[in-house]
C-alpha cells in the first residue's frame, strides 16, 4: 500500500508525460489549452461564490462615504438597500472578464514553473512550490492588472454617483484622464509585493497539505482520479477544508498590501488622491488616519469571510477540473 501510495503522489507532483512519437496522443494534445480552461473555469466558479462580500470589502477597504462607518455584516444589509439586490454584483461583469484569464494564467503557469524549477534548477520538496506560486501570482498580475483596476472603480461607485457608465467608459476614462496606459498600473507594486507571499503560501500550504494528507493517510483523506486511477486525489470535502485554511494563511500575511493596493486603485476617486500616489506614502497615510486594525487591517474579517471560501471553490474546482480535462 505505502508503495503505492508513493508512486501515486510522485504521479501527481510530476510534469505530464508527453506522448511519444508514432504513439496515441489524445491524452496530452493540448495540455496547456485544457490547463488554462481549467484555470479559469475555477477562477470564475471562486469569484461568483464571493461577489457580494468583494464589492463590501472594497466599499470598506477606501472609506466610502457611504457605508465608513458601517461593519461587514450591517454593510452587507445596507448596500441591497440603497442600491438594491444587483448592487452587491457590481463590478463582477468586469470581474469575471479579469477572473478567468487571472485564474487560467496563474494555475497554467504555476504547473509550468514547478516543473520549470524541478527539472531546471534542481529544487524540489515544498519550496518548489512556495516559489512556483509566488512566480505564478506575479505573471497573473502583470496580465491582467489594468482589467481590475476598471473592476475596482466599477465596485465602489455608489447608485446617483456615477462616474462610469460601463467597463468601456472606464477604460476610455482612465486612459484619457490618468496618464494613458500607465494609468492602468497605478498600485502594481503594492500588488505584486502582496502577491508573491499570498500566491506562493497559497500553493505552498495548499500542496504541502495535500502531500501530507495522501502520505498519511490515503484511505481516509483519498480517492482515485475518476481520469487516472494510478493518481491519488482528496477527497471534495477535504480539498474545500484545505483550500480554505491555505487562503486564511495567505491573506493574513499579505492583507496590509491589499488595502494599499486598493487605494492605489482608486486614484482620483478618492478627495485624498494626492496623499496615496506611492505605495509608501499610502501605506503611511492609511496608517496615520486609521492605524493598523481600522486601517491597514480594516476589512480582515470580511477578507477571511470571503477568503476562506473563495480558495476552497478555487482549488476544488481546479482539481475537479483536471480530472475532467485529463490533466492528472
Amino acid at each position: 500500500m505505502a508503495a503505492a501510495t508513493t508512486a501515486a503522489l510522485a504521479a501527481a507532483d510530476s510534469p505530464p508525460a508527453m506522448p511519444q512519437a508514432g504513439g496515441p496522443t489524445a491524452r496530452r494534445d493540448f495540455y496547456w489549452l485544457r490547463s488554462f480552461l481549467a484555470g479559469g473555469i475555477a477562477g470564475c466558479c471562486a469569484k461568483t461564490t464571493v461577489a457580494p462580500l468583494d464589492r463590501v470589502k472594497v466599499l470598506l477597504q477606501a472609506h466610502n462615504h457611504h457605508y465608513k462607518h458601517l461593519g461587514v455584516f450591517s454593510a452587507l444589509c445596507a448596500v441591497p438597500q440603497k442600491e438594491g439586490y444587483l448592487g452587491l454584483y457590481k463590478g463582477n461583469g468586469a470581474m469575471m472578464i479579469r477572473i478567468f484569464p487571472y485564474g487560467a494564467i496563474q494555475f497554467m503557469a504555476f504547473e509550468h514553473y514547478k516543473t520549470l524549477i524541478t527539472t531546471k534548477l534542481g529544487i524540489s520538496g515544498h519550496v518548489h512550490r512556495l516559489m512556483a506560486g509566488s512566480i505564478a501570482g506575479m505573471t497573473a498580475v502583470i496580465c491582467t492588472y489594468p482589467l481590475d483596476m476598471v473592476r475596482v472603480r466599477l465596485a465602489f461607485q455608489v447608485k446617483g454617483e456615477h462616474t462610469y457608465t460601463g467597463i468601456i467608459h472606464a477604460f476610455k476614462t482612465i486612459y484619457t484622464k490618468e496618464g494613458g496606459f500607465l494609468g492602468f498600473y497605478r498600485g502594481l507594486m503594492p500588488t505584486l509585493l502582496g502577491m508573491a507571499p499570498y500566491a506562493g503560501v497559497s500553493f505552498f500550504t495548499f500542496g504541502t497539505l495535500k502531500s501530507v494528507g495522501l502520505s498519511h493517510a490515503p484511505t481516509l483523506l483519498g480517492r482515485p482520479s475518476s481520469d487516472n486511477p494510478n493518481v491519488l486525489v482528496l477527497k471534495t470535502h477535504i480539498n474545500l477544508l484545505c483550500g480554505g485554511f491555505a487562503g486564511a494563511i495567505a491573506q493574513t500575511i499579505s492583507y496590509p498590501f491589499d488595502v494599499t493596493r486598493r487605494r492605489m486603485q482608486l486614484g482620483t476617486v478618492l478627495p485624498e488622491f494626492e496623499k496615496c500616489l506611492t505605495m509608501r506614502e499610502t501605506m503611511k497615510y492609511v496608517y496615520g488616519q486609521h492605524g493598523i486594525r481600522k486601517g491597514l487591517y480594516r476589512g480582515l474579517s470580511l477578507n477571511y469571510i470571503r477568503c476562506i471560501p473563495s480558495q476552497a471553490v478555487a482549488f476544488t474546482t481546479y482539481e475537479l477540473m483536471k480530472q475532467f480535462f485529463h490533466l492528472n
